[in-house]
Protein backbone atom coordinates (compact mmCIF):
# COMPACT_ATOMS: atom_id res chain seq x y z
CA UNK A 1 0.00 0.00 0.00
CA UNK A 2 1.18 3.25 -1.16
CA UNK A 3 0.93 5.76 1.86
CA UNK A 4 3.63 8.35 1.29
CA UNK A 5 2.51 11.41 -0.19
CA UNK A 6 4.75 13.06 -1.97
CA UNK A 7 7.18 11.91 -5.00
CA UNK A 8 10.63 12.37 -4.56
CA UNK A 9 12.06 14.35 -7.37
CA UNK A 10 15.65 13.55 -8.91
CA UNK A 11 17.70 16.33 -8.57
CA UNK A 12 16.28 18.68 -5.61
CA UNK A 13 14.75 16.07 -3.48
CA UNK A 14 12.17 18.38 -3.99
CA UNK A 15 8.53 16.51 -2.74
CA UNK A 16 6.24 16.79 -5.17
CA UNK A 17 2.55 16.10 -4.27
CA UNK A 18 1.05 12.79 -5.14
CA UNK A 19 -2.57 14.56 -5.65
CA UNK A 20 -3.35 18.10 -7.53
CA UNK A 21 -5.05 20.20 -8.77
CA UNK A 22 -5.56 20.39 -12.67
CA UNK A 23 -6.38 23.82 -14.13
CA UNK A 24 -7.36 22.37 -17.53
CA UNK A 25 -11.12 23.24 -18.67
CA UNK A 26 -11.53 25.65 -15.87
CA UNK A 27 -12.91 28.72 -16.76
CA UNK A 28 -11.69 32.17 -16.72
CA UNK A 29 -14.74 33.54 -14.55
CA UNK A 30 -13.99 30.16 -12.14
CA UNK A 31 -10.80 30.12 -11.65
CA UNK A 32 -9.48 32.27 -9.26
CA UNK A 33 -12.04 30.53 -6.50
CA UNK A 34 -11.74 27.26 -7.89
CA UNK A 35 -8.21 27.40 -7.11
CA UNK A 36 -8.54 29.54 -3.57
CA UNK A 37 -11.06 26.60 -2.36
CA UNK A 38 -8.57 24.11 -3.66
CA UNK A 39 -5.90 25.55 -1.55
CA UNK A 40 -8.12 25.86 1.40
CA UNK A 41 -9.33 22.01 1.55
CA UNK A 42 -5.85 20.84 1.36
CA UNK A 43 -4.09 20.79 -2.32
CA UNK A 44 -0.61 21.75 -2.77
CA UNK A 45 0.00 21.36 -6.19
CA UNK A 46 -1.48 23.36 -8.78
CA UNK A 47 -1.15 22.10 -12.44
CA UNK A 48 -1.57 24.93 -15.15
CA UNK A 49 -0.16 25.66 -18.57
CA UNK A 50 -0.44 28.85 -20.67
CA UNK A 51 -2.59 27.31 -23.40
CA UNK A 52 -5.26 26.75 -20.47
CA UNK A 53 -5.56 30.30 -20.83
CA UNK A 54 -6.32 30.74 -17.15
CA UNK A 55 -3.06 31.38 -15.45
CA UNK A 56 -3.86 35.26 -14.59
CA UNK A 57 -6.72 34.02 -12.75
CA UNK A 58 -5.13 30.82 -11.19
CA UNK A 59 -2.28 33.34 -9.74
CA UNK A 60 -5.32 35.57 -8.28
CA UNK A 61 -5.97 32.50 -6.33
CA UNK A 62 -2.71 31.46 -5.27
CA UNK A 63 -1.76 34.61 -3.77
CA UNK A 64 -5.32 35.16 -2.31
CA UNK A 65 -4.46 31.96 -0.37
CA UNK A 66 -1.14 32.90 0.43
CA UNK A 67 -1.95 36.29 1.71
CA UNK A 68 -4.95 35.10 3.55
CA UNK A 69 -2.09 32.90 5.47
CA UNK A 70 -3.63 29.61 4.57
CA UNK A 71 -0.31 28.62 2.96
CA UNK A 72 3.20 29.89 2.74
CA UNK A 73 4.38 29.89 -0.72
CA UNK A 74 7.06 27.53 -0.16
CA UNK A 75 4.30 24.91 0.84
CA UNK A 76 2.83 24.92 -2.31
CA UNK A 77 4.03 23.24 -5.43
CA UNK A 78 3.11 25.16 -8.62
CA UNK A 79 3.12 23.09 -12.02
CA UNK A 80 3.32 24.68 -15.59
CA UNK A 81 4.11 24.41 -19.11
CA UNK A 82 5.89 25.78 -22.62
CA UNK A 83 3.83 26.22 -25.12
CA UNK A 84 4.54 24.66 -28.60
CA UNK A 85 5.14 28.02 -30.37
CA UNK A 86 7.65 29.27 -28.14
CA UNK A 87 9.91 26.57 -28.93
CA UNK A 88 12.59 28.44 -30.03
CA UNK A 89 15.66 28.90 -28.43
CA UNK A 90 14.98 32.84 -28.45
CA UNK A 91 11.75 32.62 -27.30
CA UNK A 92 11.69 30.10 -24.08
CA UNK A 93 12.77 32.21 -21.43
CA UNK A 94 10.32 35.49 -23.07
CA UNK A 95 7.33 33.07 -22.91
CA UNK A 96 8.06 32.07 -19.45
CA UNK A 97 8.49 35.22 -17.84
CA UNK A 98 5.47 36.55 -19.25
CA UNK A 99 3.63 33.16 -17.38
CA UNK A 100 5.48 34.11 -14.11
CA UNK A 101 4.19 37.65 -14.31
CA UNK A 102 0.60 36.26 -15.19
CA UNK A 103 0.75 34.07 -12.22
CA UNK A 104 2.67 36.85 -10.29
CA UNK A 105 4.66 34.57 -8.64
CA UNK A 106 8.81 34.50 -8.37
CA UNK A 107 9.83 31.08 -9.55
CA UNK A 108 7.32 28.07 -10.54
CA UNK A 109 8.23 24.23 -8.78
CA UNK A 110 8.16 22.53 -12.01
CA UNK A 111 8.11 23.47 -15.86
CA UNK A 112 7.23 21.36 -18.11
CA UNK A 113 7.62 20.90 -22.12
CA UNK A 114 4.04 20.53 -22.94
CA UNK A 115 4.03 18.53 -26.31
CA UNK A 116 7.39 17.78 -28.16
CA UNK A 117 6.32 19.89 -31.38
CA UNK A 118 7.67 22.97 -32.16
CA UNK A 119 4.92 25.21 -34.24
CA UNK A 120 5.89 28.20 -35.58
CA UNK A 121 5.87 30.98 -33.40
CA UNK A 122 3.07 33.34 -32.73
CA UNK A 123 3.73 36.67 -30.87
CA UNK A 124 2.22 37.13 -27.75
CA UNK A 125 0.53 40.58 -29.01
CA UNK A 126 -1.32 38.64 -31.63
CA UNK A 127 -2.94 35.35 -30.26
CA UNK A 128 -2.84 34.31 -26.31
CA UNK A 129 -2.74 31.48 -25.84
CA UNK A 130 -2.03 30.97 -29.45
CA UNK A 131 -3.72 27.14 -29.84
CA UNK A 132 -2.49 24.57 -32.47
CA UNK A 133 -2.60 26.95 -35.83
CA UNK A 134 -0.99 30.27 -36.82
CA UNK A 135 -3.89 32.97 -36.73
CA UNK A 136 -6.16 32.44 -39.55
CA UNK A 137 -4.42 29.08 -40.80
CA UNK A 138 -6.26 25.52 -40.98
CA UNK A 139 -2.93 23.33 -41.06
CA UNK A 140 -0.06 23.12 -38.18
CA UNK A 141 3.20 25.25 -39.33
CA UNK A 142 6.41 23.99 -38.12
CA UNK A 143 9.44 25.31 -37.12
CA UNK A 144 13.01 24.30 -36.99
CA UNK A 145 13.63 24.86 -33.40
CA UNK A 146 15.38 21.60 -32.02
CA UNK A 147 14.35 20.08 -29.16
CA UNK A 148 18.15 19.99 -27.53
CA UNK A 149 18.29 23.89 -27.74
CA UNK A 150 14.53 24.28 -26.11
CA UNK A 151 15.93 21.91 -23.70
CA UNK A 152 19.22 24.04 -23.25
CA UNK A 153 16.77 26.94 -22.45
CA UNK A 154 14.95 24.90 -20.18
CA UNK A 155 17.90 24.23 -17.95
CA UNK A 156 19.19 28.26 -18.36
CA UNK A 157 15.42 28.97 -16.46
CA UNK A 158 16.61 26.49 -13.90
CA UNK A 159 20.30 28.11 -13.26
CA UNK A 160 18.22 31.62 -13.09
CA UNK A 161 16.43 30.18 -9.93
CA UNK A 162 12.97 30.74 -12.06
CA UNK A 163 12.50 26.82 -12.45
CA UNK A 164 13.05 24.32 -9.58
CA UNK A 165 12.65 21.77 -11.52
CA UNK A 166 12.06 20.55 -15.68
CA UNK A 167 9.93 18.17 -17.06
CA UNK A 168 8.33 17.22 -19.94
CA UNK A 169 4.15 15.82 -21.20
CA UNK A 170 3.45 13.63 -24.12
CA UNK A 171 6.94 12.11 -24.42
CA UNK A 172 7.25 9.00 -25.89
CA UNK A 173 10.37 7.08 -24.80
CA UNK A 174 12.68 7.55 -28.13
CA UNK A 175 11.89 11.58 -27.40
CA UNK A 176 13.02 10.80 -23.87
CA UNK A 177 16.17 8.36 -24.84
CA UNK A 178 17.53 11.31 -26.90
CA UNK A 179 16.66 14.23 -24.37
CA UNK A 180 18.79 11.92 -21.79
CA UNK A 181 22.03 11.81 -24.39
CA UNK A 182 22.54 15.67 -23.81
CA UNK A 183 20.21 16.73 -21.01
CA UNK A 184 22.59 18.25 -18.39
CA UNK A 185 19.58 18.14 -16.17
CA UNK A 186 17.32 14.84 -16.47
CA UNK A 187 13.64 15.37 -16.89
CA UNK A 188 12.32 15.28 -12.89
CA UNK A 189 8.78 13.85 -13.93
CA UNK A 190 6.59 12.91 -17.39
CA UNK A 191 2.80 14.30 -17.91
CA UNK A 192 1.21 11.71 -19.85
CA UNK A 193 -2.47 10.89 -20.40
CA UNK A 194 -3.03 7.59 -18.02
CA UNK A 195 -6.26 5.81 -17.29
CA UNK A 196 -7.62 2.08 -17.38
CA UNK A 197 -8.26 2.24 -20.51
CA UNK A 198 -4.61 3.30 -21.45
CA UNK A 199 -2.98 2.11 -19.06
CA UNK A 200 0.81 2.02 -21.26
CA UNK A 201 2.38 -0.09 -18.40
CA UNK A 202 5.62 -0.60 -20.18
CA UNK A 203 6.49 3.23 -20.71
CA UNK A 204 5.38 3.77 -17.11
CA UNK A 205 7.68 0.73 -15.70
CA UNK A 206 10.71 1.95 -18.36
CA UNK A 207 10.45 6.03 -17.41
CA UNK A 208 10.38 5.40 -13.39
CA UNK A 209 13.26 3.20 -13.58
CA UNK A 210 15.06 6.28 -15.14
CA UNK A 211 14.40 7.81 -12.17
CA UNK A 212 11.49 9.86 -13.71
CA UNK A 213 8.58 10.67 -11.75
CA UNK A 214 5.19 10.14 -13.47
CA UNK A 215 2.09 12.06 -13.58
CA UNK A 216 -1.32 11.01 -14.81
CA UNK A 217 -3.44 13.22 -16.93
CA UNK A 218 -7.40 12.40 -18.03
CA UNK A 219 -7.37 9.88 -14.82
CA UNK A 220 -10.85 9.41 -15.37
CA UNK A 221 -11.03 8.56 -19.31
CA UNK A 222 -13.83 9.77 -21.36
CA UNK A 223 -15.72 11.45 -18.62
CA UNK A 224 -17.27 14.01 -20.68
CA UNK A 225 -18.56 11.86 -23.08
CA UNK A 226 -22.14 9.22 -22.42
CA UNK A 227 -19.90 6.92 -25.36
CA UNK A 228 -16.81 7.57 -27.18
CA UNK A 229 -15.69 5.93 -30.48
CA UNK A 230 -12.04 6.00 -30.91
CA UNK A 231 -10.32 4.12 -33.95
CA UNK A 232 -13.57 2.14 -33.93
CA UNK A 233 -13.27 0.80 -30.45
CA UNK A 234 -15.94 2.06 -28.03
CA UNK A 235 -15.66 2.80 -24.30
CA UNK A 236 -18.65 3.61 -21.92
CA UNK A 237 -18.05 6.68 -19.57
CA UNK A 238 -15.24 4.90 -16.77
CA UNK A 239 -17.10 6.47 -14.27
CA UNK A 240 -19.88 4.59 -14.31
CA UNK A 241 -18.47 0.91 -15.59
CA UNK A 242 -19.73 -2.28 -13.88
CA UNK A 243 -16.28 -2.85 -12.76
CA UNK A 244 -14.75 0.82 -11.48
CA UNK A 245 -18.93 0.69 -9.91
CA UNK A 246 -17.90 -3.04 -8.22
CA UNK A 247 -14.76 -1.76 -6.49
CA UNK A 248 -16.26 1.43 -5.65
CA UNK A 249 -19.19 -0.03 -3.51
CA UNK A 250 -16.81 -2.78 -2.05
CA UNK A 251 -14.63 0.59 -0.84
CA UNK A 252 -17.39 2.25 0.26
CA UNK A 253 -15.96 5.03 -1.77
CA UNK A 254 -16.63 7.15 -5.00
CA UNK A 255 -15.87 5.67 -8.39
CA UNK A 256 -13.70 8.67 -9.03
CA UNK A 257 -11.61 7.78 -5.69
CA UNK A 258 -10.86 4.57 -7.36
CA UNK A 259 -9.48 5.55 -10.46
CA UNK A 260 -7.23 8.10 -8.96
CA UNK A 261 -6.08 5.63 -6.49
CA UNK A 262 -5.66 2.97 -9.25
CA UNK A 263 -2.77 5.52 -10.17
CA UNK A 264 -1.59 6.13 -6.85
CA UNK A 265 -0.60 2.40 -6.17
CA UNK A 266 1.47 2.47 -9.36
CA UNK A 267 3.58 5.24 -7.59
CA UNK A 268 1.86 7.73 -10.56
CA UNK A 269 0.72 11.45 -9.45
CA UNK A 270 -2.61 12.28 -10.20
CA UNK A 271 -3.78 16.07 -11.03
CA UNK A 272 -7.52 15.74 -10.93
CA UNK A 273 -9.79 18.51 -11.22
CA UNK A 274 -13.59 19.60 -9.56
CA UNK A 275 -15.66 23.14 -9.28
CA UNK A 276 -17.97 20.84 -6.58
CA UNK A 277 -16.52 21.31 -3.03
CA UNK A 278 -17.31 18.09 -2.16
CA UNK A 279 -15.57 16.11 -4.76
CA UNK A 280 -12.96 18.42 -4.56
CA UNK A 281 -12.35 17.06 -0.67
CA UNK A 282 -13.13 13.72 -1.93
CA UNK A 283 -10.80 13.59 -4.79
CA UNK A 284 -8.13 14.43 -2.13
CA UNK A 285 -8.67 11.44 0.14
CA UNK A 286 -6.53 8.77 -1.29
CA UNK A 287 -4.39 7.54 1.52
CA UNK A 288 -6.05 6.20 4.03
CA UNK A 289 -6.99 3.25 2.56
CA UNK A 290 -5.78 1.09 -0.75
CA UNK A 291 -6.78 -1.37 -3.47
CA UNK A 292 -6.08 -4.98 -3.06
CA UNK A 293 -4.01 -7.19 -5.71
CA UNK A 294 -7.30 -8.39 -6.70
CA UNK A 295 -9.31 -4.99 -7.58
CA UNK A 296 -5.78 -4.08 -9.35
CA UNK A 297 -5.99 -7.02 -11.26
CA UNK A 298 -10.15 -6.77 -12.37
CA UNK A 299 -8.88 -2.72 -13.92
CA UNK A 300 -6.24 -4.03 -15.31
CA UNK A 301 -8.48 -6.41 -18.12
CA UNK A 302 -10.33 -2.82 -18.62
CA UNK A 303 -7.05 -1.87 -20.66
CA UNK A 304 -7.91 -0.81 -24.29
CA UNK A 305 -5.09 1.38 -25.33
CA UNK A 306 -7.48 3.73 -26.23
CA UNK A 307 -6.37 7.87 -25.90
CA UNK A 308 -8.51 10.71 -26.02
CA UNK A 309 -6.28 13.40 -25.68
CA UNK A 310 -4.44 12.57 -29.81
CA UNK A 311 -3.81 15.59 -32.12
CA UNK A 312 -4.99 12.97 -34.50
CA UNK A 313 -8.09 12.76 -33.24
CA UNK A 314 -8.65 16.53 -33.10
CA UNK A 315 -8.05 16.90 -36.94
CA UNK A 316 -4.47 18.49 -36.74
CA UNK A 317 -3.25 15.15 -39.40
CA UNK A 318 -0.49 14.68 -36.39
CA UNK A 319 0.19 11.13 -35.61
CA UNK A 320 2.31 12.29 -32.60
CA UNK A 321 2.03 9.07 -30.35
CA UNK A 322 2.64 6.64 -33.22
Amino acid sequence: MVSQQYATLNRTNDKMPLVGFGCWKVSQDEAENTIYNAIKNGYRLIDGAADYGNEVEVGRGINKAIKEGIVKREELFVVTKLWNTYHNKAQVRPAFEKQLKDLNLDYVDLYLIHFPVPLKHVDHATAYPPGWYQPGKEELEFEPSPMYECWREMEHLVDAKLARNIGVSNFNVQMILDLLTYAKIKPATLQVELHPYLQQKRLVEWVQKQGIQITAYSSFGPASFVDLTVDGKTASPLLEHDIIKEISQKHSKTAGQILLRWSIERNVAVIPKSTHEERIKSNLDLFSWSLDGEDMKKIESLDKRLRFNDPFSYGFGLPLFD
